[in-house]
């Protein structure tokens, strides 16, 4: 089956790399930018035209939309009310009520909408996931911090970085999030440059997350604890380790129990986001990261910006 033509619309930091892959996947059809000078060198890297956006939406089968957040709402309208299959970057929009009239039009088009929720096509994730399965944990703690980069600005630190870990800790707690605690501050831009949220979920599940753009040093953990033990994973690391009842390496302080320890190989993420994307166009396979994740994802982040106040 040929390869869907895929436009981009918005080629900044992030969205270059978007169309890179792509191109190397030969379905690049076309892109676009607001600053027509980026546009025009990006294009001219890839050998593919620059056009205005409606060029590249007419141009494609399915369109990417990367630029900043503030136009999600409004390019992925377009794309969806010309019959095109939509990728929109995360968060899925700036509102709520935006996010649901772009699932609401996908929906009634019977196009592909999917979020680009990278981490959920992580090698990382899927050993996290399957680790955990068939685990209920009652506590959760995710840390992802890193030094101050002057890109993504347009965004808090929530919607920029915690909003990857608040999609996952709503994922492996399982249940419906029912309040939010939340501190953060501005420390180099007029967005929230950290913060640290405190969530309860239904099922009485807690999870403690951070997030911060202004660290000494990149961090990024998980831990999960529960009646089956705890499982603490160091992402930089590639380490993960799961203390319960019959783990490989027993512990002599605690009869029955032991310590499991695992790893993962790196993978390109993106460019599994790609083809799980492409495999929805082409194929009719199931979108992992939907309207309904993004949704959710975005609508913790809005309550954990409004708790921060």
């Amino acid at each position: 089956m040929a390869l869907p033509r895929v436009g981009v619309l918005g080629v900044g930091h992030f969205g270059r790399f978007h169309a890179v892959k792509l191109a190397a996947r030969g379905c690049l059809a076309a892109l676009h930018d607001a600053s027509a000078d980026r546009a025009a060198q990006v294009a001219a890297e890839l050998g593919c035209p620059a056009l205005d956006a409606a060029g590249v939406i007419a141009a494609s089968d399915a369109v990417l939309v990367t630029a900043p957040t503030a136009y999600h709402h409004a390019l992925g309208l377009a794309v969806l009310r010309a019959g095109r299959h939509l990728f929109v970057e995360k968060p899925m929009a700036a509102t709520l009520d935006q996010a649901r009239e772009l699932e609401a039009e996908a929906k009634a088009r019977g196009l592909v909408l999917q979020v680009g929720h990278i981490e959920r096509y992580s090698a990382a994730l899927r050993a996290v996931k399957a680790a955990a399965a068939g685990s209920q944990p009652l506590a959760l703690e995710a840390t992802r911090v890193a030094p101050f980069r002057p890109r993504s600005l347009d965004v808090s630190v929530v919607m920029d970085l915690m909003v990857h870990d608040l999609d996952l800790v709503l994922d492996l707690a399982g249940s419906p999030l029912v309040s939010v605690q939340a501190a953060g501050t501005r420390v180099v831009s007029d967005k929230l440059d950290f913060a640290v949220a405190q969530l309860g979920f239904a099922n009485g599940a807690r999870a403690t997350v951070t997030a911060s753009r202004v660290s000494v040093a990149l961090e990024r953990r998980l831990r999960l604890l529960g009646a089956q033990g705890e499982m603490r994973v160091d992402f930089l690391a590639r380490s993960l380790e799961m203390l319960r009842p019959g783990g490989a390496e027993p512990r002599a302080d605690m009869p029955g129990w032991g310590l499991d320890k695992a790893t993962w190989t790196d993978h390109d993420s993106l460019e599994a986001e790609h083809a799980a994307f492409l495999a929805s166009v082409t194929e009719g396979a199931a979108v992992e990261a939907d309207a309904a994740v993004g949704l959710r994802a975005l609508d913790a982040c809005l309550r954990v910006e409004q708790a921060c106040g």
